[in-house]
């Protein structure tokens, strides 16, 4: 038992599920993140039996509503003053365009806007060393950037939208990266491999590999001494990748940032400093 705490948005199926049972069997306390409270306590009861000898909590919270992710947070504080590991990994795919209360599109709010803000509201009790994980996808290559659709405000396509959220996983990660320079907080991204997950089926309609191989990149970024002073990279089957070149743009990545805050701050009110 280690002590350390990781939370994993999105861990009640699928890949976050089991990146949860891999750490929790390393020792490490366990927050589970789901929108359903039943299946939550679900969760939260298999692996407590499983490894009873580390903390397993679990925190429910739609994360297409950006107005729940302040409350969440606090909820977190205080039950959990110290996170060693953040793991954004829920995600969506959306075959239709979906509003969320917010005013902003499903795919693009859920995959992206709402992990930049719940890190944002966590940053002050991620521990040094800490770690962010970005759980993002190859389907980034595809992503484009129109300044103008970005709320699929001209058209809605819905796998442009999910490379979009991707691409938007990668820049957060390699900006974030730069802005926690001063920090001994690692932050990177990986694309998990093609998955055998809801989303999957859901979105493309194929099989894919296990949930354990989907996992294997998610424990190693968490967990390996290898990685410990890497940050702002992104990983393939736990070996560094290179990202899209838009992702090295840096003018890009800062109005990215930056276009992204206003879009949470009016949403919320929250105004985003790093």
């Amino acid at each position: 038992m280690n002590g350390k705490t990781i939370l994993i948005t999105g861990s009640t199926d699928g890949i976050g599920k089991q990146t949860a049972d891999e750490l929790a069997k390393r020792g490490y306390n366990i927050i589970i993140h789901g929108r359903d409270k039943k299946r939550i306590e679900t969760t939260v009861e298999g692996l407590k039996k499983k490894y009873p000898q580390v903390k397993i909590d679990g925190i429910q919270a739609d994360l297409s509503s950006l107005r729940n992710l302040v409350k969440l947070s606090e909820e977190i504080k205080q039950s959990c003053p110290r996170i060693d590991v953040l793991i954004n990994n829920a995600g969506v795919y959306s075959q239709k365009k979906v509003l969320t209360g917010d005013g902003y599109e499903l795919t693009f709010a859920v995959n992206h806007l709402a992990h930049m803000l719940l890190t944002y509201l966590l940053s002050d009790v991620i521990a040094e060393p800490g770690r962010i994980i970005n759980v993002s996808s190859i389907a980034h290559q595809n992503g484009k950037i129109d300044w103008n659709n970005l709320n699929a405000e001209i058209h809605y396509d819905p796998y442009g939208a999910y490379a979009l959220s991707k691409l938007a996983n990668i820049i957060f990660t390699i900006e974030l990266a730069k802005r926690l320079n001063n920090k001994n907080i690692t932050v990177n991204a990986l694309h998990p491999g093609v998955i055998d997950t809801k989303l999957l089926r859901a979105g493309f309609s194929i099989k894919g590999d296990s949930l354990e191989k989907g996992a294997e990149t998610s424990v190693y970024l968490a967990d390996s001494e290898e990685v410990a002073n890497i940050t702002g990279a992104y990983f393939i089957d736990k070996k560094q990748a290179r990202p899209s070149s838009i992702c090295h743009d840096e003018n890009l990545r800062k109005k990215f940032w930056d276009v992204s805050a206003e879009m949470i701050e009016a949403a919320t009110g929250v105004k985003i400093a790093i």
